[in-house]
């Protein structure tokens, strides 16, 4: 584990603390594969009956590092097909922690950070706190298999104004079409987290986690027979020209000329 992720325990709550906040939390693919990592060793943990995910700092996290992703080798085709699978392992993989998850939320979080909280069963955010979805902005889709968590919090119509126009929501516009469960004040935002998490950790865990269960297969049970295309997807935009030209605007601060090529 790195000192980038810190996962604690106390009692029967496990938290993970993304650990970056002078980089604004930004997300990599060192980051990703060991957040699916330490979602997968919830099932082999009896202790642990409840998990916070949160973020150290002023923002929950700004997303995937885009300097990352703009300097790194391309591989071949079929690599970069397969890579582009792993934020969508690391989303399955907090979905199906067994115990019941709630993500703490604090300043900016966007888009793969928002698919992150999408992940978890409940959401507490600050006030004055933002949230959205960026992709569509830098010229790619929303992947990760993002969206149908998306559109099941909030409906289609919702999702779409999400998704489709990259903006930074208003916590108190989120909390009142559902895509966050609590507004507290930013001080309050760790104790309310936890408080969540000792209510449900108090309950008895086998019939808690067989209902998050069923209910997690109920809402997606087609998610996997759709959303396998969205990697598909981002593999066709990332070979655009419009994506080069958002990278270089976003980097220039400036207002991006798209042309659809």
């Amino acid at each position: 584990m790195t000192s980038e992720l810190v996962v604690e325990q106390q009692g029967h709550i496990s938290t993970i603390t993304l650990n970056r906040a002078g980089s604004g939390n930004t997300l990599n693919t060192a980051i990703l594969a060991e957040l699916e990592a330490i979602a997968n060793r919830f099932a082999e943990d009896e202790q642990t009956r409840a998990v916070i995910i949160r973020a150290a700092g002023e923002n929950f996290s700004y997303g995937m590092d885009l300097e990352e992703m703009r300097t790194a080798a391309r591989p071949s085709l079929l690599m970069l097909r397969r890579k582009g699978e792993l934020g969508a392992r690391m989303m399955r993989a907090i979905r199906d922690i067994h115990q019941p998850t709630i993500c703490a939320i604090q300043g900016v979080s966007t888009g793969g950070a928002t698919c992150i909280a999408t992940a978890c069963d409940f959401r507490i955010a600050a006030q004055g706190a933002r949230m959205g979805y960026g992709e569509v902005r830098l010229g790619i889709n929303l992947m990760w298999n993002a969206l149908p968590p998306c559109v099941n919090l909030v409906g289609p119509a919702r999702a779409k104004q999400l998704i489709m126009s990259g903006k930074l929501m208003e916590i108190d516009t989120l909390a009142s079409w559902g895509f966050v469960d609590e507004v507290c004040e930013r001080e309050n935002l760790d104790a309310r987290a936890l408080a969540w998490a000792q209510e449900y950790a108090a309950l008895p865990p086998v019939a808690v986690q067989m209902i998050k269960r069923s209910i997690n297969r109920l809402t997606g049970a087609l998610d996997e027979a759709v959303m396998h295309a969205d990697a598909d997807q981002w593999l066709l935009c990332v070979q655009s020209e419009d994506f080069d030209e958002a990278l270089s605007a976003f980097k220039g601060r400036r207002s991006g000329e798209f042309t659809g090529n």
